[in-house]
């Protein structure tokens, strides 16, 4: 599986380069990281055999350099290069190794004990699986939550899947890329909702400043860093007035940590706040020790969802000025709905 990583890693170094329209294309050592972090999810009771191993491999390759691909023809030649990979290094048959659907989630296969990363069966079963849990799930969202009318066609259900995939890694944001009116929004509420996290979205007019942002993300910082709370911070392209907004949103992609964002004695209390659960921790009580327990407590309780529309410029000359976006985050391209998707939503207007 290594062997096959970094080979596939290095083909696809080569053969989809940057460029003016693909400014997404950057592939550094975050992608291997990222298909070993999904590896690592697996639990051995529940991969018995090989060929199981072997279909988790092939999704996490999908998600990290497959989701990240602008148009079909490159995720054709992509897919090509999976089938390549695998004939290479593994031995199972091959029909039944790229069998559809290709999905692994925690939420939908049920186990006894702790959820588990496992595979929806293959075929029409499997998508009916989904499509069974995800409607139950939607209509939990909706007794609490204001009305979500969603059809789950399969395409909005594998973004779905995508999404809790991502949020669900400690430090693990993503930038969700589509055409306004493609579901970005509504599928990352559900994900979320899924997830068990509470998401924060700002309020944004005209005269929406900069200080309001901090203090927006000062509360988020301690809801997720001192009381633990799973949070999504849900941003739209639409609600960035000033760029100078991603200024703060590329700090905390990055680093997680925004210098001047607290006060020196908001920043005590925070410590004072954390003291029990860091000596715990076996965590020493230091200024240093105590800020980076904190941000570790951010990081892992923090997810940052980014909506943005490749149309027009903007998304590009964002990309080049703050690198974070990209590099930092998981990107889940969305593209035009199939004709499928398109009637099955026709149809529910209709009826």
């Amino acid at each position: 599986v290594a062997n096959a990583t970094i080979t596939l890693h290095e083909m696809v170094s080569k053969v989809f380069l940057p460029s003016a329209t693909k400014f997404v294309y950057n592939w550094n050592m975050r992608e291997l990281s990222n298909v070993f972090q999904g590896l690592c999810l697996a639990r051995s009771e529940f991969y018995p055999k090989s060929i199981k191993f072997e279909r988790l491999w092939l999704h996490e390759c999908s998600r990290v350099f497959g989701d990240r691909l602008v148009n079909e023809n490159d995720q054709s030649r992509f897919n090509e290069m999976l089938v390549e990979c695998s004939k290479r290094f593994f031995e199972d048959e091959q029909e039944v190794l790229h069998a559809h659907p290709l999905i692994f989630t925690h939420f939908a296969t049920p186990t006894s004990g702790e959820p588990a990363y496992l595979p929806l069966a293959a075929g029409e079963e499997g998508i009916k699986q989904l499509a069974s849990v995800l409607e139950g799930k939607m209509l939990e969202y909706n007794e609490t939550n204001s009305i979500m009318d969603l059809v789950l066609f399969e395409q909005a259900m594998e973004h779905i899947c995508r999404i809790t995939r991502v949020i669900s890694n400690p430090n693990g944001n993503a930038m969700l890329v589509g055409v306004g009116g493609s579901g970005k929004q509504s599928l990352s509420r559900l994900a979320s909702f899924i997830c068990g996290y509470d998401v924060k979205q700002l309020s944004v007019t005209a005269n929406f400043t900069v200080t309001q942002l901090k203090e927006a993300l000062m509360e988020m910082y301690k809801s997720a860093g001192v009381k633990g709370n799973g949070i999504v911070f849900l941003l739209t392209d639409t609600q960035i007035v000033n760029d100078q907004f991603l200024v703060y949103i590329n700090d905390i992609l990055s680093s997680g940590w925004i210098a001047d964002l607290f006060p020196r004695d908001d920043l005590d209390n925070v410590f004072n706040s954390l003291r029990n659960e860091a000596k715990a921790a076996g965590i020493p009580d230091t200024p240093e020790t105590m800020l980076e327990f904190f941000i570790s407590r951010v990081r892992r309780n923090l997810h940052v969802l980014l909506c943005f529309s490749p149309v027009g410029e903007s998304f590009r000359v964002r990309a080049r000025r703050f690198p974070g976006l990209i590099n930092c985050t998981v990107i889940d391209w969305f593209h035009p709905w199939p004709r499928d998707a398109l009637v099955s939503v026709a149809s529910r207007f209709l009826h």
